[in-house]
């Protein structure tokens, strides 16, 4: 449905082209037949030639209202305002020379039109039509009474300029057209890929719903037999190996409460207003907690006032599995810094691990791709579609100095304040 829509849409934009096209010609024939009218410098059906200039141009104020209107406009409506072009073409030349007009080689125009914007189908009925009216004109048209001499430099001067007017024309407009049917192909592209992602997303999110659920039991059993386990031995060393275990599944525990609270809290838009300096640390704080063996060094960066933002809980998450993935790859000296700009909230993270490996760096960030023996391959899927949610970017570049480079961008405005 949403290609239909965005082709009726690409074909509207034509129309509109289209019509002034028309203006165009319009004044440029209508100048014509006023400059040999005035002139008498040829004798030719005023009255005819009148007329059918008059029906074009009632036809371009028809289509200028009919474009005012709501409803699409489809490929045959389209090809159907071609073909009307053609036929006020053909009855003008056989008016004023039939094929011997220079202006004759206008018939191009249109379907070079259909060609660039239409299916190969119309492009050939249109240019059977077009054929047509050229082959009557060659034996069945209304002859022009003109000098031998004043003959052959009209010929000359006519086919210049009916070459320009034809070359200016297809240059211009045929070209803008040709843009927005690209332009329109990009989109739908676009849309096919958001709707990839929207799709593997909702996939993601009906199982870990589900593993959440499940996991509340077993991480209960385990706290229960935790406690039971530092009661009955007194070991020291045994006891501090218990209690990082506890404090590892509290941390679980405290992760899936805190799920289930940010969903509710988005639900009901109760998300709270920090600037990105709070953020950035609450988060670094929770990952902390969740990976004491990291080594880090943060630098705020940015001058002056930290922006303020409200994140969405979904982008603290994601900010966590990016911190997560350079502690697999070296929990040693990581490096992370804050930095903004007017437009921009910059946020990066420099580990010193094996960077990324070339064979899969353009598969990075699409669901199941992993550079790690262990893991799902999902943490950076999730945060990219987090971040480009919140209109910002996530990319990962290999470090000069070794190791990998992660860079998250959030635009001030997107995210939501």
């Amino acid at each position: 449905m949403y290609a239909s829509v965005q082709l009726l849409s690409a074909s509207r934009q034509n129309l509109r082209l289209l019509t002034l096209i028309r203006v165009l010609v319009l004044g440029a024939q209508a100048g014509a037949v006023g400059l040999a009218y005035a002139t008498q410098l040829v004798a030719l059906p005023w009255l005819h030639l009148g007329v059918t200039l008059a029906v074009s141009g009632l036809i371009c104020l028809a289509t200028a209202f009919r474009l005012r209107g709501p409803w699409p406009v489809t490929e045959q409506e389209y090809a159907f305002h071609l073909a009307t072009d053609l036929l006020i073409h053909s009855a003008l030349l056989y008016y004023s020379g039939g094929s011997t007009n220079p202006f004759v080689s206008y018939y191009l125009v249109p379907l070079t039109i259909a060609a660039a914007t239409l299916p190969w189908l119309y492009s050939i009925v249109l240019s059977g039509l077009a054929l047509a009216g050229y082959t009557l004109m060659l034996v069945w048209y209304d002859p022009v009474i003109v000098p031998p001499v004043d003959r052959t430099t009209m010929l000359v001067y006519g086919m210049w300029l009916s070459f320009a007017l034809a070359a200016a024309l297809i240059t211009f407009f045929v070209a803008r057209m040709a843009e927005q049917l690209r332009r329109q192909e990009q989109l739908q592209a676009q849309r096919r890929e958001e709707n990839m992602r929207d799709q593997q997303l909702l996939a993601v999110a009906t199982q870990a719903a589900g593993a959440a659920h499940e996991l509340g039991t077993p991480l209960a059993t385990m706290s229960v037999l935790l406690k039971e386990l530092r009661q009955e031995h007194r070991d020291p060393h045994l006891d501090e190996d218990l209690a990082l275990l506890q404090s590892q599944v509290q941390l679980c525990k405290d992760s899936l409460r805190q799920l289930v609270r940010a969903a509710e809290a988005d639900r009901r838009q109760a998300i709270v207003e920090m600037n990105a300096r709070e953020w950035v640390e609450s988060v670094m704080q929770r990952w902390h907690l969740m990976r004491p063996e990291a080594t880090f060094r943060f630098q705020c960066l940015g001058r002056g006032t930290p922006p303020r933002l409200m994140p969405p809980a979904d982008l603290g998450q994601s900010l966590l599995n990016l911190l997560n993935n350079a502690t697999d790859a070296s929990p040693d000296d990581l490096e992370i810094r804050l930095d903004w700009d007017a437009q921009w909230i910059k946020l990066t993270i420099r580990d010193h691990g094996a960077g990324v490996p070339l064979a899969i760096a353009e598969q990075i960030g699409r669901p199941f791709i992993t550079t790690k023996g262990k893991g799902f391959g999902l943490g950076l899927f999730l945060s990219q579609a987090s971040v480009t949610r919140a209109g910002g970017t996530v990319k990962l570049y290999n470090h000069e100095d070794g190791g990998a480079l992660t860079e998250l961008r959030l635009p001030h405005g997107s995210v939501r304040a």
